[in-house]
């Protein structure tokens, strides 16, 4: 390969989470630190510890060797490079740079669409498991969450309910719904006919749709995202999408996130919330950051670095499938997360789900406890690191947990 996915870098003293949160209590559901003998491997914050594409420092240290960094407004490069960037990979058709804004994270975007689309106490639509943070983004706004759970068809894929969902919606009088696309945890990228059908069962139930496709770069062979936005024109005059290259290029640090709004009424009151604060502002590095990745090298980039992470789920799904009795996970069709159903597993050692994480942790494999996500017995893993490192965690996993 030309870029180099297989150095471990060491992040202590880099202002990563990942690492130097293993041991504290930054957000309540960190792994303990590990025992004296063995070091910490990252599997539960979803960044990657891959350095990301040349071009992005070479972007960023570029704009700051010009050693001014006042008031800016954003290029119309950065806008023609989303344009391009979302056109070539997903289909988006008549995408216009009136469409486009920038959101302080993914985050920023959901509670500025939540607060101007609902009321303090209305419910709001997800399906489970759950990204954790919609689930505090719709608490901490007075809102009530509501969960459809995705349920796994004979395959072991993780399938909408759309009886469920339509029951709700009509008897919880639900009309915003928060969509992950593709879904994290669960690393589905919904085929065309499956968003149809959402899409009805929102336009029925007069529910308008937040779509996180913060994850959209992020997709394996034979699988392709399908923007919200794109499915019907129904979707596409009543969703709110966020992007972001953060995700892709590892660039969560950076905070450069935007929204893709067809509706001029949607994006007047979203963007309007956004900018009430005045803190909703981009850094010009950021800025330049996105202009590095939406590059020709970063084409390149991307093409390989999923290679790389498609060979890592194949390893650690096959490797869980053929060890590990009674644990099941489905192989990602996207994201580079792993949801790991222990259920059966648990039930047939006597072992709890604490006994289990804790024996992880305790030998370095800081994976995260799943019933943050809403899944009662299951441990989310992030398998974006050298592969020599994933081999490592689950050689750990055969000989002190799962084997031991």
């Amino acid at each position: 390969m030309k870029y180099d996915f297989t150095s471990i870098i060491d992040r202590r003293g880099f202002d990563a989470t990942a690492v130097e949160g293993i041991g504290q209590k930054y957000w309540g559901n960190e792994p303990e630190a590990p025992r004296e003998g063995f070091d910490a491997i990252p599997m539960w914050v979803a960044d990657m510890n891959f350095a990301t594409c040349p071009a992005v420092p070479e972007a960023i240290i570029r704009r700051a060797q010009h050693g001014l960094y006042g008031y800016f407004q954003p290029r119309e490069e950065y806008f023609s490079k989303i344009m391009d960037w979302r056109t070539r990979h997903d289909g988006f058709v008549g995408l216009q740079k009136e469409h486009i804004g920038y959101e302080n994270g993914v985050h920023g975007c959901v509670t500025s669409a939540v607060k101007t689309l609902s009321a303090p106490g209305d419910k709001i639509l997800l399906h489970s498991p759950v990204y954790v943070g919609f689930m505090a983004d719709v608490d901490m706004l007075g809102r009530t969450p509501v969960y459809s759970p995705l349920v796994r068809d004979a395959q072991g894929i993780w399938r909408m309910d759309y009886e469920d969902m339509d029951r709700k919606l009509r008897e919880n009088q639900i009309h915003l719904a928060i969509f992950c696309s593709p879904h994290n945890p669960a690393g589905r990228v919904w085929e065309r006919w499956e968003l149809e059908k959402a899409m009805e069962v929102f336009e029925k139930n007069q529910c308008l749709v937040i779509s996180d496709e913060i994850w959209a770069d992020i997709v394996y062979t034979g699988h392709k995202h399908i923007p919200t936005l794109m499915v019907n024109d129904w979707a596409r005059e009543h969703t709110v999408a966020v992007y972001a290259p953060s995700k892709t290029f590892n660039l969560a640090g950076l905070t450069g996130s935007y929204h893709i709004i067809y509706n001029q009424y949607l994006r007047d009151r979203v963007t309007g919330e956004g900018n009430s604060t005045h803190y909703n502002e981009m850094n010009v590095l950021s800025m330049h950051a996105l202009l590095g990745a939406y590059s020709q090298q970063g084409e390149e980039w991307v093409k390989e670095l999923l290679q790389v992470l498609e060979g890592n789920c194949r390893y650690a799904y096959e490797h869980i499938r053929d060890h590990y009795q009674g644990v099941q996970a489905a192989m990602p069709q996207g994201t580079y997360m792993l949801f790991l159903d222990l259920t059966e597993y648990c039930k047939r050692t006597g072992r709890t789900l604490d006994e289990v994480l804790k024996a992880g942790w305790a030998v370095g494999v800081g994976w995260q406890d799943g019933r943050a996500f809403q899944g009662p017995c299951h441990i989310r893993m992030n398998v974006a690191s050298p592969l020599s490192r994933i081999q490592e965690a689950f050689d750990r996993l055969d000989k002190y947990v799962f084997n031991a």
